[in-house]
């Protein structure tokens, strides 16, 4: 049987427990006793096998919103199982210092004073954006410990500390040593808000109304037409690029044409980029403004010329000097449109245009000499990791996705034009001269001698985030023990971003050692109808008002309940409301039992002592902790609570407890067993369940058990213990009582009303569970005056009740008749539908289909409402 360490005897606390679950009263008050009793640190010095997950850092402006609510509570369970199952574990915590999100707050409040970075200068504001982050930011942090949170808090982390900032300045160094770092003109993203580079994961695309307009370049046999949606750019184009199959040009191909609006002529070239069925066959070029343009350009050498700043203001000397790029493009448009050459125009035109997703402003593609990293090898070593087993993702169909990012990888800008950052760690010399600096080297100085400008994209130091917490580029006892990671926990829709840099850093930094065994991705939570959740939406949840309302094990039930691995999670408050309801079921079911008998004194009674009944649940619940252990192994965490839900909820509460009533009322040895074994399932069941439910089972196990905390108590083991015999013997008594609670439902009768009732089990060994039957279905004893009134074989047994001064029976017959003619009606409709060739042959298949269905439903409604009828009394 299902006997472990856990379960062995001890004086079990005042069983007694409030009548009602509130969560409020309970929550914080355990959360801070864990913290305080140092439950959920990390040593390294211990002999237990390490278990290692790292938080994905939330920025240190954010605040929790559902998907770290979900994310969390998957990382938290994962954590506390393997804590219970005897493993040293480190969940590290921390947070990323955010570099646009944070500058942009402290610039704000700057603004509301009147003032910018600028009049405050770069050390000032640095110092300003440090203080705001002490007094203001890292709310989350609170927000975490509401949800349950086991993380090491003593080894939190923060980007830009100390340690931290010397592990980017060293890899940094050691990168730009092997030459895997270089500066040079590329096309970026350009926020003219933020003022600087961004990175591809900070864009957000959506379709915008624009225009589109046709424009006619050259003259006469020199004719060319191009299409474009940025009219303002074609200041800056350096030439009209064909294909150099299409015939159409070919005559122009290496001659030079002129160019609407300026004094420039400009040359024709032929490309293979560019696609001769879509539009004219003709596009503009613009190296310094478009990244396909800029390729183009390279192959063709031809000239950039940049014709706006970093406003997005236009910078070439002329009538179009000076204006926002928006009022260029209309003033553009107007002066082509006034010079005849403009030959079509569609508005609006919908396309697709890329936002920063900080400020929503429309980003510029700019040429700009910035930082880079040469990602060639790194990415190829990433893909390997994967490639050769050394690292999971799960699940599996997830690596597609994985490897068309990492092989196809452009190198990465990791400069950004901010001051709130880690600064890059280049001198430069007055002679054009660059020194890279390591964290214990001493930089130049001298006259002309000047650091960098720029800081590092915030994702370069959260790809160290594995092992620059352990304490990294130090050999610490830290990094020695919990390096690699154990697992990944993390959405796929930062798999390239954050998931890729991680394992190029990692394998790079630490030998080919990638920084974690298991990539386990994630869906986005959404809302009840599968729409992102958004506050422009109106469907935005703040996971701490349904915390207050229904308690943080409700939330994490939720969600826990839908997550299905890399498939996004609908929630709506209706399923946390259901989350409740079984919180409190458990409450109050475990109340009950501990009231009546359920113990964990003692050893468990061998199985030649136990009924059927008893040895039902305990082979129930083996099975269970099998099957629960086996989807924690498969990240499959909706399957496992759901395996909990029912088996707690059925089985343990509305069976096995219903069943047992007659056992513990009567009282005598059999009582105590069954106390035992209710005691044990209890126990197994509250350890099973407490890595998702963290609260609720807390205070019901240290109160059913008189021990210190089921944090850190053993994870329940499967005994191998199975009673095939036992379970079809109990499915048999489940059968009777579920066809005559049908029945009776069937008829009217409620659920708790008593009707007189006559057993015949002689056919069936369900003779010793007569009275726990009788118990659940509420029967009566068969008196002298007993009048059978219906007859219901199920089961191999006979159920007799007399239902007479029960219901109506007139009233219920012509209820039936009613309901049966419907069904009647029902079937001839759909029968003579189906019989019609006529129909059936132009019908879509999913209407035939319903309609057979309808068929189906009411053939079994008149067979089931005429054996009502037959079972109904004579009037």
């Amino acid at each position: 049987m299902c006997v472990t360490e856990n379960s062995q005897a001890q004086p079990a606390a005042n069983p007694e427990l409030p009548t009602q679950y509130a969560p409020a009263e309970v929550e914080g008050k355990l959360y801070e006793r864990w913290v305080e009793r140092g439950y959920f640190e990390a040593d390294e010095k211990s002999g237990k096998p390490p278990y290692t997950i790292v938080i994905p850092p939330p920025n240190v402006t954010g605040s929790l919103h559902l998907g770290h609510a979900f994310e969390h509570t998957i990382i938290d369970a994962l954590t506390r199982r393997k804590r219970m199952q005897g493993y040293e574990t480190l969940w590290q915590p921390g947070m990323d210092h955010a570099g646009i999100a944070t500058q942009n707050v402290v610039e704000r409040e700057l603004a509301k004073e009147g003032k910018s970075r600028q009049d405050l200068g770069r050390a000032a504001f640095v110092e300003r954006v440090w203080q705001w982050k002490e007094e203001s930011g890292g709310q989350i942090s609170g927000q975490m410990r509401r949800l349950g949170d086991g993380v090491a808090w003593s080894r939190e982390r923060f980007t830009m500390d100390e340690g931290l900032s010397a592990a980017v300045q060293t890899i940094f160094k050691r990168l730009y040593d092997d030459e895997l770092i270089y500066r040079a003109e590329r096309i970026i993203n350009w926020c003219p808000r933020c003022l600087t580079a961004i990175s591809d994961i900070e864009v957000e695309y959506q379709d915008d109304d624009g225009e589109l307009v046709s424009i006619k370049y050259g003259d006469g046999d020199e004719t060319l037409v191009v299409a474009t949606t940025r009219a303002e750019t074609m200041l800056g184009d350096t030439a009209v690029a064909v294909h150099p199959d299409d015939a159409r040009y070919t005559h122009l191909v290496g001659r030079r044409i002129k160019l609407p609006l300026t004094d420039r002529t400009i040359p024709v070239v032929a490309d293979e980029h560019v696609d001769p069925e879509f539009g004219t066959g003709a596009v503009k070029v613009t190296p310094a403004h478009d990244p396909n343009d800029f390729e183009i350009g390279r192959r063709h050498d031809l000239p950039n010329i940049t014709v706006m700043d970093e406003r997005a203001v236009i910078t070439v000397p002329g009538p179009f000097q000076g204006l926002d790029r928006y009022e260029a493009r209309s003033a553009i448009v107007a002066a082509l449109r006034a010079d005849g050459r403009i030959v079509a125009e569609k508005r609006p035109y919908v396309h697709s245009v890329g936002h920063c997703s900080r400020c929503k402003t429309t980003v510029e593609p700019r040429l700009s000499l910035q930082w880079w990293v040469k990602v060639g090898p790194l990415a190829k070593a990433a893909g390997d990791a994967v490639r050769d087993g050394r690292v999971a993702i799960h699940p599996k169909e997830m690596e597609s996705r994985y490897f068309a990012w990492v092989d196809n990888l452009n190198d990465w800008c990791i400069s950004r034009q901010l001051w709130w950052g880690h600064r890059i760690p280049v001198w430069h010399g007055p002679d054009g001269e660059t020194v890279c600096v390591g964290p214990n080297d001493e930089p130049p100085t001298g006259e002309g001698w000047s650091q960098d400008t720029d800081v590092l994209d915030t994702w370069f130091s959260s790809g160290l985030w594995p092992f620059s917490t352990l304490g990294w580029p130090e050999q610490t006892p830290s990094l020695e023990k919990f390096y690699p990671n154990s697992v990944l926990v993390t959405g796929y829709d930062i798999l390239f971003f954050w998931v890729a840099r991680m394992m190029m850093f990692g394998l790079y930094a630490m030998d080919g050692t990638p920084p974690f065994h298991t990539i386990a991705l994630h869906g986005m939570v959404r809302d009840q109808f599968g729409k992102k959740m958004s506050k422009s939406f109106g469907n935005a949840v703040n996971p701490l008002d349904w915390m207050d309302t229904y308690g943080s094990d409700a939330v994490r039930f939720t969600l826990a309940r839908g997550a299905n691995p890399g498939v996004d999670v609908p929630i709506g408050e209706d399923w946390v409301q259901g989350s409740r309801n079984f919180a409190n079921k458990i409450w109050n079911a475990t109340r009950f039992a501990m009231m009546n008998g359920a113990t964990v004194e003692g050893p468990l009674p061998d199985a030649s002592e136990t009924s059927a009944t008893d040895r039902w649940i305990l082979s129930r619940l083996n099975q269970t902790v099998a099957q629960v252990d086996a989807y924690y192994e498969d990240y499959q965490f909706a399957k496992l609570s759901d395996a909990l839900f029912h088996f707690a909820w059925d089985e343990v509460f509305d069976w096995y407890v219903e069943l047992s009533k007659t056992t513990f009322f009567a009282g005598g040895d059999q009582a105590k067993v069954s106390g035992r074994v209710l005691g044990e399932v209890l126990d197994v069941t509250l350890r099973l369940l407490h890595p998702v439910v963290p609260f609720v089972t807390e205070t019901l196990w240290t109160t059913l058990t008189g021990k210190e905390s089921v944090v850190i108590a053993d994870w329940p083991a499967d005994s191998g213990f199975r009673d095939p015999a036992a379970e079809r013997e109990i499915e048999q008594v489940q059968q009777v009582v579920t066809e005559v609670r049908r029945f009776r439902a069937d008829q009217g009768l409620q659920s708790a009303q008593k009707v007189p009732g006559r057993l015949d089990l002689s056919a069936t060994p369900l003779a010793p569970h007569e009275a726990a039957i009788r118990q659940v279905l509420r029967l009566q004893a068969a008196g002298d005056g007993f009048h059978p009134t219906a007859t219901l074989p199920v089961a191999g047994a006979t159920v007799e009740l007399d239902l007479s001064g029960t219901i109506d029976v007139e009233a219920e017959r012509k209820r039936l008749t009613k309901d049966r003619d419907a069904a009647e009606k029902e079937k001839q409709q759909a029968t003579a539908k189906l019989g019609n060739e006529a129909f059936l042959a132009k019908a879509p298949d999913n209407v035939v289909d319903k309609i057979r269905g309808r068929l189906v439903k009411a053939e079994s409604d008149i067979e089931r409402i005429t054996a009502q009828l037959a079972a109904l009394p004579e009037s």
